[in-house]
């Protein structure tokens, strides 16, 4: 990390896409990713180059947290790796909460962050162990 600021930012905007995703704003989530984007995981990969696209991969999303009654997403930033001026790799642990108000087991991701005066964005999602 270059400035103190720089994981307020992280923070901030893991914030913003975890409300989304647990909102099911599908909008919301797409506005967190630059263009083109990608996700990889240890069976498939795919990419995205518009929101729209960004959208249709999360709709399949929001039924499995409606499911487990996800109500609420917590990003804890494990590490941030700065890799230039703009782009940061950042392990991601998410911690979920039930309507219940309990702890939903969670999942590991790193992303890697593009930042520039629209602020950060995901380029690439990758799932992590």
């Amino acid at each position: 990390m270059q400035a103190p600021t720089d994981l307020e930012h992280l923070t901030d905007f893991f914030d913003r896409y975890g409300s989304a995703l647990t909102r099911g704003d599908v909008s919301g989530i797409a506005g967190c990713y630059a263009m083109p984007g990608m996700v990889v995981a240890d069976s498939y990969s795919f990419t995205f180059t518009s929101p729209a696209a960004v959208a249709l991969s999360f709709l399949g999303a929001a039924p499995a947290y409606s499911d487990q009654q996800i109500v609420a997403a917590h990003a804890q930033l494990r590490d941030v790796q700065r890799l230039s001026a703009a782009l940061a790799m950042v392990e991601v642990e998410w911690e979920y909460l039930d309507s219940f108000g309990n702890a939903v087991p969670g999942e590991r991701y790193r992303y890697l962050i593009r930042s520039d005066a629209d602020g950060p964005r995901i380029t690439t999602v990758i799932a992590a162990r």
